[in-house]
């Protein structure tokens, strides 16, 4: 048989260039436009001096950038912790089949569709003693509750706020795993007479392992940059305790307007989401391998 040889058309190249303009237009440029600022001391738009990495040592040292970290590492884990576990307790209690599954599943998602600014203003008005409903109760059941002025009240009114913002997003993703699982293994649990644990135990946090990979990654994420909830809720207050990564390079960048401090702590944000994201990811897949591996030795 001779060999043939396809045309090859380097005109296909141009049905992706819109992707690859787009790309380089909210991606690209910004980027090299952060790290030309982070290397320079902008004195001003026609004096420009180069100092290397003299703003990245300088924002490695601030103390304050040190606590919002530890603030923000442990508002993501708390919200991992109680999201994940909510969000799958709230599939399994969600109805598969019939009108009820739609009736519920708009019900549930309702409230993602409300934009971050409102939810914040929703929970600042929520949670005033006065007219707020939360409030007032709690004041009624004798809890001296403020979230303006009490460090541990702010800390938790954000993370409930987040709970109830977010927490649906799990629940449907977990609801689309679920249902992505034959019948057939549930057939064989009822033959082999399995208990509901362990068919959730061994069928369906097994088959789920996909898309709670996906929903740890995008709550861990996304919590690690939250930012417009805790400003219009609490603006970083009371103190510093609300105050989040996000939060303290808006200070830096808008507030003190240091160009180059500002530039430097972007980049070593973009670092660290991006490398606590791959230790999560590399975790999740080698527990998952291991659950593998021993039920394969049994």
């Amino acid at each position: 048989m001779s060999a043939t040889t396809k045309p090859v058309n380097q005109k296909a190249w141009f049905l992706i260039l819109p992707v690859i303009l787009c790309v380089a237009f909210s991606a690209i440029l910004p980027l090299m436009t952060v790290v030309n600022y982070s290397v320079q001391d902008i004195i001003s738009p026609e004096r420009r001096v180069f100092v290397g990495t003299e703003w990245f040592a300088q924002v490695m040292r601030d103390e304050e950038l040190h606590g919002a970290l530890l603030r923000q590492i442990g508002f993501s884990l708390a919200v991992l912790a109680v999201e994940i576990p909510l969000g799958i307790l709230l599939a399994l209690a969600m109805p598969a089949r019939g009108w009820k599954s739609s009736a519920v599943l708009v019900v549930v998602a309702l409230s993602l569709l409300i934009p971050w600014n409102v939810v914040g203003t929703i929970w600042q008005i929520y949670g005033r003693a006065d007219i707020g409903l939360l409030g007032a109760a709690l004041n009624q059941l004798g809890v001296d509750y403020s979230y303006t002025g009490n460090a541990t009240h702010a800390w938790l009114t954000v993370l409930a706020m987040d709970v109830w913002h977010w927490t649906p997003l799990v629940a449907l993703l977990c609801y689309a795993g679920l249902r992505s699982i034959p019948d057939a293994y549930y057939q064989a649990a009822r033959i082999d007479g399995a208990s509901k644990f362990a068919v959730f135990r061994y069928i369906q946090l097994p088959k789920m392992r996909g898309v709670l990979m996906i929903a740890v990654l995008l709550r861990f994420m996304d919590s690690f940059m939250i930012y417009t909830e805790p400003f219009v809720l609490t603006g970083g207050g009371p103190g510093n305790a609300t105050t989040f990564l996000s939060q303290y390079l808006t200070q830096k960048a808008v507030g003190q307007f240091d160009l180059g401090p500002a530039a430097a702590f972007s980049l070593i944000y973009f670092l660290i989401i991006l490398l606590l994201c791959f230790i999560l990811y590399n975790w999740m897949q080698r527990v998952g391998t291991a659950d593998k591996e021993g039920a394969g030795h049994e």
